[in-house]
């Protein structure tokens, strides 16, 4: 083991600071990674290496792993401003090659001191690094802080994917503000041409000692080498399972059961009379939105069963899609917990993220328990969810990238369903409010969370029911 700081021509030396960390502090999941971790990404402009560093750093945020996207062409525009020509990245261009090192060198900095200082574990270092010599400053500095460095080279040599990478992606480019389209789109073509001049792809024999990962076409064909532990072995599951091909995912929860007309959690009620009309309503809204080859999944309890019942479709029954188990306060109502079990209420209002109900579940758990699924929705083309109230703010977490902390507080009303459309550089969303009344289950992060609280102030703002 090298502790040499490792020294840059700008920035402050880093010194490795740790040697271990855990997936998540909470004692419900402690998965240990021994060290942090460097994804380099790999490959000429326009095959869609941001597109893929930001869903990485998605994916890996959601199931709780410390990550952080650091993209080096943002330090370029800093450094030397947006717009610089296709003449600015030849790789004769000894003054244009000098800047993007230093940038290269601060991205690094940056990584470094997340990663070992700052107590990261996952950074994604995103860039075209396209050159062997780049790709061993790197591993360089990998080697000298006890950085494993896995990389993900993203070739593509169908001509329709690219032109539509670079009229999706570079259009919207900060580096093309003010251009206009086929002064941008002429540039950026030029760019690519520069690059390829020098490009240098990962080699079976002369990198066969690193680990890897080469994805041809988008999805089209995948090569992998040394996958070395838990956390790449996920990468490439999680590489594997992706694709750009345009979708709609729509999320909702059940219509309106009894169980929420009296404010009890849980339980397997049937629908109210409201939630047949959402049920009627939804049916309505489906067909009207005209959803190709749509597939539609519910969990295994009856509210989500009877409110896809009107739909003429195949359904798919997912018990991964149940509601998170609220152990032995299953079926009671708030109040009812808060005279019962009123530590047990406020350790939950302390930490609702990872607080584990009694002989029950956390939303920590579920995120785990719903990992599959979210495989699946990024497997599939356009799906209808028809889920629950926690369910559904793990996946709208995933797809918007919440933090934890905020997943548990995500609002997610009766009666309405949500359009998600995922894009280059996030997800669409759009709200469809089906306006059959239903009562709003919705409670805020309550002020007062300590175990000495009085039952009013544990009981505030609580949602009004029947």
């Amino acid at each position: 083991m090298n502790d040499t700081p490792v020294k840059f021509n700008l920035g402050k030396p880093l010194l490795r600071a740790r040697t271990y960390s855990y997936l998540n502090t909470s004692p419900t999941c402690p998965q240990l990674i021994s060290d942090p971790m460097c994804i380099c990404m790999v490959g000429l402009p326009a095959r869609g290496k941001t597109y893929t560093a930001k869903r990485i750093s998605r994916y890996f945020s959601w199931i709780g792993v410390k990550i952080k996207d650091i993209n080096v062409g943002n330090y370029r525009r800093e450094a030397v401003g947006a717009q610089k020509s296709a003449d600015f990245f030849d790789p004769n261009n000894e003054e244009g090659m000098e800047k993007r090192m230093q940038c290269a060198r601060r991205a690094a900095d940056e990584m470094v001191d997340f990663l070992n200082v700052q107590g990261g574990q996952v950074a994604v270092f995103d860039a075209t690094n396209s050159t062997r010599a780049r790709r061993q400053f790197i591993i360089d500095i990998c080697k000298l802080n006890s950085i494993k460095i896995f990389f993900v080279e993203l070739i593509c040599d169908d001509g329709e994917i690219i032109e539509e990478n670079i009229k999706d992606v570079k259009l919207l480019s900060p580096d093309y503000v003010g251009y206009s389209a086929d002064d941008a789109l002429s540039d950026f073509r030029e760019r690519i041409k520069k690059y390829q001049t020098a490009y240098q792809t990962l080699d079976p024999k002369l990198d066969r000692e690193y680990s890897w990962l080469k994805v041809y076409n988008v999805d089209e064909r995948y090569e992998a080498n040394k996958i070395d532990g838990h956390l790449q072995a996920k990468l490439v599951y999680y590489m594997m399972n992706i694709h750009t091909r345009p979708r709609s995912i729509y999320l909702t929860r059940h219509g309106e059961s009894k169980f929420n007309q009296s404010g009890k959690i849980g339980g397997n009620s049937d629908l109210s009379e409201r939630g047949r009309k959402y049920a009627q309503a939804l049916k309505e809204f489906i067909q009207k939105e005209n959803i190709k080859d749509l597939k539609i999944w519910t969990s295994q309890l009856k509210r989500t069963i009877q409110t896809a019942e009107p739909i003429n479709s195949t359904i798919q029954q997912w018990h991964a899609l149940n509601e998170l188990y609220a152990g032995e306060c299953d079926g009671l109502s708030y109040e009812e917990i808060q005279v019962k079990y009123p530590k047990e209420f406020a350790y939950r209002d302390q930490d609702k993220y990872n607080y584990r109900y009694p002989r029950g579940e956390s939303y920590q758990d579920l995120v785990h328990r719903l990992e599959p699924i979210i495989m699946e929705l990024e497997r599939k083309g356009n799906v209808l969810v028809i889920c629950h109230q926690a369910v559904m703010r793990c996946l709208m977490a995933y797809f918007l990238d919440k933090p934890h902390s905020e997943l548990p507080y995500i609002n997610c009303p009766l009666h309405t369903v949500c359009k998600l459309t995922p894009q280059a550089y996030g997800c669409k969303v759009e709200t469809f409010p089906l306006k059959i009344p239903a009562v709003d289950t919705f409670r805020p992060k309550p002020k007062t969370v300590s175990l000495t609280r009085s039952d009013s102030e544990a009981l505030e703002d609580l949602p009004q029911h029947y």
